[in-house]
Order: structure tokens, then sequence, then C-alpha cells
């Protein structure tokens, strides 16, 4: 309260005196000033002094009803600063009126708050009411801050005898102390039904009378003219048409809109915060700050335990209509206007000086003759050679035209879910961790390890040189591997025709050619078409957990099988050629042929790619819509539908195979965009590797693991965590 109090002083302050109002009075412009005030603007003016209020009637006003304890009070006198104005002989000669002359020049009070002359009427301060709001936001405050703190005395106990008042009368206008109070409002009474109130010396009328029919209570108000009226006003000829409202429907209309705008400015305090302190940054650029200051206070006022706020909280507690419209209605002015500025801001004064002009075409013609040092254009990524497998690996290169980069700052973040769009697929809302950010990576590539498995990362890379750091590339999508990487190499010792296959260096990369055994064997054979089955299996087995691994199989090779099988199974099987005619044990059959035997799972499960082509059996695997959408989605899932008949796909750029030792299932998937293409079950029982199968000419490569290239230490990077 008293932090509010204390910033609403403003707001009680006559404008004439700079002094808290006394008896204030609404001029026609809805400005309250003191009726002393007014008047010695008026005197000042050359008007003649007006009439002042006599005093209020009370006991003591007259011998027959004053306390016999109390000497005779003296008479009325006007005011000792009215007396200072007149005795200095300012006022000029206001000449007496006769029935034929012309009406005297309207009177005009010069209002201090909105510097204009404003036109009172003949009757002058007489039309004018008193403001009894703002009246009791004044008491309130005086007796919230203590300022009153010199005791209020009874007003009729004898002077030795004096004691504290403890009452006010609202109806005699008087303070008594208890005992004089019991004494002149009597049990069974009129007086005793008489208001009292807190002790006060400024005692005003309990209710608005209409200044020219002193009987009648303003009950109307004309919304045309603005005005308050009593019944006998509203019959009027000049308010015929106008739209008149009863004084409680205008009331609560007022209160309404004050009301929702004193809600509005409350709910926007930080906008108006926000305001302050940039009309504050722009005053210390300037050294005229009078438009800019003005334009803080209007905006502290609007705080809201301050100035304005503050003054119409306490105007909303005021229960009297006529009171409240009469007083209400700047204030809903100024907050409307208050509200238009909060939502239409600008500085009043531009710190910019945009308004100056100054020549400067000779220092622009030399600043376009310097050579800049130009910033590296935003860099482009290399799609085809970055990938995610074991690490993530991006490469990238600067477009032709763009300034040389010291070096290059690579960024990236993993987005929760793994269920965001990969390669040519759209970015989903799903929410993403912060952004990870490895510092003056040199050279175009870059490696991104400790990794999770299962999802998607966004990268994005700029440079950087002597002017700074570039624009950044868009931002690509890569999936990461939904188990961990098995590394392995080709193994040929099982083969049945291993002098037909070459191994590449490091073991990698296999290439089946037919020889001269093929040729003589065809030369024989005119009526059928004799193939042959080379087989190649990874240098190790697994016998739990779940493994992934990727290769590229060439598009022309004849028949190339590519899978999982139980170790002793294929050794077994190759080291028989009889069998391999066998509808049992041909390695095609794959996960029908454990159907068909009775059998739960079979020992193997090959997928058989030829000429371009991927043929997926019968069984499990997406449809064409599941897999497109996605594709679309860049999701891969688990819940696939069964294939009535095998169908062919072309072959993707690299094939992906997932292992489950635990659940005995084996996955393929497109490797570029994790989709998948089918699955099937086996037994894993036993020790399983990965295997290859030719049949007729053809060749693969092993995904290398980028942690095995050349020159990409990521641990040479710095790796920095930031909020984006």
């Amino acid at each position: 309260w008293s932090v509010q109090r204390g910033n609403m002083e403003q707001e009680l302050h006559c404008p004439v005196c700079d002094e808290m109002v006394k008896q204030p009075i609404l001029l026609p412009c809805q400005h309250s000033v003191c009726l002393l005030c007014a008047v010695e603007v008026l005197v000042q003016k050359g008007y003649p002094p007006p009439d002042l209020p006599p005093e209020p009637n009370s006991p003591a006003s007259t011998p027959n009803t004053r306390s016999p304890r109390q000497a005779r009070r003296p008479t009325p006198r006007t005011p000792d600063r009215l007396e200072r104005v007149l005795r200095t002989g300012v006022c000029g000669t206001y000449p007496g009126r006769r029935r034929k002359d012309a009406a005297p020049p309207p009177m005009l009070f010069p209002c201090p708050s909105c510097q204009q002359d404003v036109e009172l009427g003949e009757r002058g301060l007489t039309d004018c009411l008193r403001n009894l709001t703002l009246e009791r936001i004044v008491e309130r405050y005086r007796h919230t801050l203590s300022l009153g703190s010199v005791a209020i005395m009874c007003g009729f106990c004898k002077p030795p005898q004096s004691l504290e008042a403890s009452k006010g009368c609202a109806d005699c206008k008087s303070n008594f102390c208890n005992e004089c109070f019991k004494l002149y409002h009597p049990w069974g009474t009129p007086r005793a039904q008489h208001e009292h109130i807190l002790p006060t010396n400024n005692f005003r009328p309990k209710v608005l009378m209409c200044t020219e029919h002193e009987q009648e209570r303003l009950q109307w108000y004309c919304r045309d003219c603005q005005r308050l009226l009593c019944p006998l006003c509203k019959l009027r000829r000049v308010h015929h048409g106008h739209k008149v409202l009863p004084m409680a429907q205008a009331y609560q209309a007022l209160k309404d809109k004050v009301t929702k705008e004193v809600n509005f400015v409350v709910a926007n305090q930080e906008t108006i915060q926000s305001q302050i302190t940039q009309l504050e940054a722009a005053i210390k650029q300037m050294e005229r700050e009078d438009a800019l200051s003005a334009q803080v206070s209007e905006r502290r006022g609007l705080l809201e335990h301050n100035g304005l706020m503050a003054y119409t909280q306490e105007l909303l507690k005021e229960t009297d209509a006529p009171c409240f419209v009469q007083a209400a209605r700047v204030t809903h002015s100024r907050l409307v206007k208050a509200i238009e500025h909060l939502q239409c801001f600008s500085l009043s004064a531009d710190p910019s000086f945009g308004h100056f002009h100054l020549d400067t075409s000779k220092e622009v013609k030399l600043i376009h003759s310097l050579e800049f040092i130009q910033a590296p254009l935003a860099p482009v990524i290399d799609t085809q050679k970055t990938l995610a497998y074991d690490q993530l690996f991006l490469c990238w290169r600067l477009p032709q035209d763009s300034a040389p980069a010291w070096h290059f700052s690579v960024e990236y973040q993993r987005r929760a879910g793994g269920a965001a769009a990969t390669w040519g697929g759209t970015r989903s809302p799903n929410a993403a961790t912060a952004w990870l950010r490895l510092d003056e990576v040199r050279g175009t590539t870059a490696v991104v390890n400790r990794l999770q498995m299962d999802s998607v990362y966004v990268l994005r890379v700029r440079g950087c040189n002597k002017a700074g750091f570039g624009e950044y590339s868009e931002e690509v999508y890569l999936h990461t591997p939904p188990a961990p990487v098995l590394s392995f190499s080709l193994d040929s010792r099982w083969g049945l025709h291993a002098d037909r296959l070459a191994l590449g260096r490091g073991q990698t990369y296999a290439r089946s050619v037919p020889g001269l055994s093929l040729l003589q064997v065809a030369d024989r054979t005119l009526t059928s078409c004799h193939l042959t089955s080379d087989l190649l299996v990874a240098d190790l087995a697994v016998t739990q957990g779940r493994h992934y691994w990727a290769c590229s199989v060439e598009p022309s090779s004849y028949l190339v099988k590519v899978g999982v099988g139980q170790e002793a199974k294929l050794q077994e099987w190759f080291h028989l050629p009889q069998d391999m005619s066998s509808p049992r044990c041909d390695p095609d059959s794959g996960h029908d042929s454990g159907a068909e035997d009775g059998q739960d799972s079979p020992p193997y499960c090959f997928l058989t790619i030829g000429m371009g082509k991927i043929l997926l059996p019968q069984g499990h695997g997406p449809t064409q819509s599941q897999g497109d959408s996605q594709s679309q989605r860049g999701v891969h899932s688990h819940s696939n539908m069964p294939h009535p008949h095998p169908h062919t796909a072309p072959l993707p750029p690299r094939l992906g195979v997932c292992l489950d030792c635990d659940k005995g299932l084996v996955t393929f998937y497109d490797a570029h965009s994790l989709r998948i293409l089918w699955e099937g079950h086996m037994d894993c029982s036993a020790p399983v590797c990965p295997a290859f199968c030719f049949i007729g000419g053809g060749a693969l490569q092993l995904q290398d693991l980028v942690a095995n290239r050349r020159g990409l230490n990521p641990l040479n990077n710095k790796l920095n965590l930031f909020a984006m």
C-alpha cells in the first residue's frame, strides 16, 4: 500500500499549486483543480471574485445549538490566499450588466493541464461540480500515509478541556468527541440517523446535486453532451434527440470499460517494462531527452502499482454512480490513449538522427574502391559421400566464387524419438537436444562419433576467415544404424571354386569371374545352362546381441545372395554340391523352407539380387503404401505386413542387414534411408556369420568403417556444447 500510494501521489496534485487538491472542482475539460486555486486564477485574469460556498451548517452554527462549553465561533472570513490576491489590485473591473446591455463575454479559464482556455459559461465556477471521488481518494491517501498527524480536536468542547475528535458527522459536517457526539445526536431523534465518518477537516456533500436545481439529484447522463443531468435538466429542449442514459447504466458501462482497460494494461506489464528500458537506453544516446523522459514517465505510470494504474484502482472503489461517472471519464480517455500508445509504440525522438542528411558521395566512392575480405559463402554438402555408419561422416565443398575459409565449424543435433526426416524427407517438429559443435575443423570433411543408435541427427557447417563466420549450409539429416556396426572381412576358404574369387585389399571387396572350366563345360553342354556357386563368409561368427552391417552389390552382377547363416550348416552345404539342387537346401527358399519342413526357423536367411533388382520373397515385409509413407517420414518400423507373393524391387545403392540373435530375426534395409525391405526369421542357436554367395559373375563391396578412414580423427577437433 505504501509503495502504491507513494507512486500515486502525482495523480492527486493540483496542476496550479502542485500540492494535493483541496475541494477539487471538475472543469469542462475534465481536469480537476483546487476551488481556491481556480478562484485565484480567475481573479488574476481580471474576472470579479466569485462567491465562495458558505460554511456548512452544523449543530454549532447557531447559538441555540452550540455547546455550552464553547465560545461563539467567529464568522467565516475570506481565505487568506484570496485576500492577498485582492489586495494586490491586479483584478480588473467587470462592470455590472444592465437589462438591455449585450451579454458579457464568456468566462475563460486557462487550464494548466491541457494548455487550453476552457469556457466556463455565464455562471463561471458555479457550474463546475465538485470531484467528490477525488476528494475521497485524497482523504484515504492522507489517512494511509498519516499525513494528518496533527490531532483533529472536537469542535464543541471548551478549549481548556478540548478532547480529540473520535468521529465526524457527514450530515452535521463537524467533528465530535464521544461525549459531544452523544449530546448532539440523542437516541430516538432524527440526528441519531446521521452518518458518522472518520474525523476530517474537509467535509463534502454526501451526494452530487444539480448546480442549477439545488434540490435535485443527478440521475441521468447525456452521452452527446457528456454531462450529468437532473430530472429537470433532462426535460430541456437542448437534450432533445440525445442519447440519455440512467445513471446506473452509465455507471456500469463506464466501470466495465475502465476495468477492461486496467486488466489489459496489467497483462502487458512486461511490454511496458521493455519499452521503458528501450526509452532509457535511447535517452543515454541523446542530449535532448525531454520528449523521451515524458514517454518514460507515461510508461511508468502504467506499471501495476504506479501512478495512473494505482489511481485507477482507487477510482474503481467508488460506488456512488454520479461521482464515478463524473470522475472516471477523463481516466477512461487517458487509459484509451495509453493503450493506443502501448500498442503502437515508437520513440518520440529518433536517436539515430535519421532526419539529418550528410553528403557522403566522395566517401562512398572511396569505400567502393576498397577490396574487403569477404566471409565464406554457405558450404555445399556432398550428400553422396556423407553417411551415417559406425560414425557420422560429413563431406562438403565451398562454391567456386566463395572466399577461402581458414577453418570450418560443424554443428550437429540429435532429434529425439528417431522420427525426424532423413534424406529427401521433411523436418519433423519433434523435440531436439542441444546443438553440439566441432570447432576449427581443417579441410572439408569431418567425423562425429559417440552417437546413439537408431537416432536422427541434423548437421550443418559454415566457414570462417578473417572477415568472420559465413552463412550456414543447408541442414542435412542422417539416421544412425539400428544396432552396433559389426566389423569383419571376407573369407573364401569354403568356396567350391575359390580360384575364381578375387578379393581386394583389406578383404572387403570381392569379385566372381567365370574361368576356363566354365567355358569348357558350357561348350560340352548344349541343352542346359551350368551355373557355378561361390561362397564368401565373414571371418568371424556371433552368438548373441544385435549387429548391423552394410554392403554394395554391383548392379551388373548376375546373381548374388546376401544374408546370414549358421557357420556349420554353410560349411556342410557348400562342400556337398549335389545337395545344392535340392529344394530343401536351396538358399533362396529362406524362411519358407522351414515352413515346408515343419521346422520353427531355418538355419539361414538370404535375399537374392540380380541384374539391378532385388527379389523380396513371400513372407514379412512392409507393403508398398507403408514403404512409401515410411520413406517420406524417414521412419523404419518393425510392424510389417506379409506379402502374398514374391516380388522385385530396385536394388538400393547400399544394402543393410541387421541381425538380432536374441530374437532370431534378420532385417534387410535400404542402407541409404534405413527403410525396411524385408525381414525373416532364422535359427540362431548355433554361431552364425554374414554370408555372400555368387552364382555367375558378380561383385560386392563391404561398407568401410568411418573410423578406418585416414586423416579423419575427430579427437583433433574441439567439441563445444551450446544453446541455439
